[in-house]
């Protein structure tokens, strides 16, 4: 813990969990409650070591804190990353132990799917643990989250090109699309109903064969440094975050970038270098936050059509971004953070009045 200290974080919380019998090795980082109890998923990836785990977590709990304030949420920021190939080492009893952590918590943190994370398991997860979303409709949740996060992602491409070019609309626009897994392959059905031409990548050829079965008109290239010098109006990453850094923004060839993967910008500065090559950049956070409002609704009895709703919020709000971010002539990232954070610090500090 000293280390995370030293780090200078902000984070309120972060609990490391170790049980040898399942071989659960997982970390969960609460960044921020001052909205509401901290939410965020639940990511089982193969990382390299404890030290990239911690830094993940670190990450993505601060940006779930971002998110949840700038949709409009009660809720406050976290995440929960466990070490392991999910492929290998998932099993009903280690996802039982993993819950058993997260109710240890009394609700500052609750969980959901995300990398490496399904349904199914956040079944499992409930088992053990009243704090829990993102479980299936047959036991009382929301299911799948990645349609409203596509969808919602799909609102801020489309307040992008109202920002770019006059109109709302990517008609005969080329959308390049890196990653179609749970997320990129159902906004690639967004983006094909409205008309646009789509070009993919993914590691995974089995999501690529079935992005081509569903959508045999789109195109494919061989990975995500062809994508990104691919000539393109929107480059939209999809999976996993750092894409953007000072080399690749240095070739990107897009007006927009506007994905649903997370902490996109390999470091603040990044922000600033879009800026300069006149590329607009959609906040990750901003745009992905379709699923933390379809999970968010599932606390108060799910209702598909009330959580797109709201979902579809998503278009006003990224045009409000880029209004604040011309007005105070920052990039959209500083806009988007200075909104989040005027939210945390007004609202957040309402629970300073004591009520009974």
């Amino acid at each position: 813990m000293t280390e995370v200290f030293g780090q200078g974080t902000g984070h309120e919380q972060v609990v490391f969990c170790q049980d040898q019998a399942t071989g659960l090795k997982a970390i969960i980082g609460i960044y921020s409650t001052a909205l509401g109890p901290s939410l965020g998923g639940t990511r089982f990836y193969p990382y390299e070591s404890e030290d990239a785990a911690l830094a993940d977590v670190l990450a993505l709990s601060k940006g779930m804190a971002y998110k949840n304030a700038l949709a409009g949420l009660d809720l406050g920021g976290g995440k929960a990353v466990i070490i392991g190939d999910p492929q290998k080492h998932k099993t009903e009893a280690l996802l039982r132990a993993f819950g058993r952590f997260v109710q240890s918590l009394g609700g500052r943190y609750i969980t959901a799917c995300d990398v490496g994370t399904y349904v199914q398991d956040m079944d499992i997860v409930a088992r053990e643990s009243e704090f829990v979303t993102g479980r299936s409709p047959e036991n009382g949740g929301a299911g799948d989250s990645s349609v409203l996060t596509a969808f919602g992602t799909y609102q801020g491409m489309r307040a992008s090109a109202d920002a770019v070019w006059g109109v709302p609309d990517l008609a005969g626009r080329k959308v390049g699309v890196a990653g179609v897994g749970k997320v990129g392959h159902i906004l690639v059905g967004h983006l094909i109903e409205a008309g646009a031409q789509v070009v993919i990548t993914d590691v995974s050829p089995a999501a690529i064969e079935r992005t081509r079965a569903a959508y045999p008109g789109v195109e494919v290239v061989a990975d995500i440094d062809t994508l990104i010098r691919t000539e393109l109006d929107v480059f939209a990453p999809c999976a996993l975050g750092g894409v953007l850094t000072d080399e690749t923004v240095g070739v990107l060839r897009s007006k927009i970038v506007c994905g649903a993967a997370n902490n996109q910008l390999a470091h603040p500065g990044v922000g600033k270098l879009l800026d300069d090559r006149d590329i607009l950049f959609a906040p990750d956070y901003l745009v992905n936050a379709g699923g933390v409002i379809q999970v968010d609704d599932e606390r108060h009895g799910f209702d598909f059509a009330r959580a797109k709703r709201k979902t579809t919020a998503i278009f006003d709000t990224t045009k409000a971004v880029f209004a604040l971010a011309k007005a105070d002539g920052v990039p959209p990232a500083t806009a988007a953070d200075r909104l989040a954070e005027r939210r945390m610090a007004e609202v957040g500090g309402l629970r300073s009045i004591l009520t009974v």
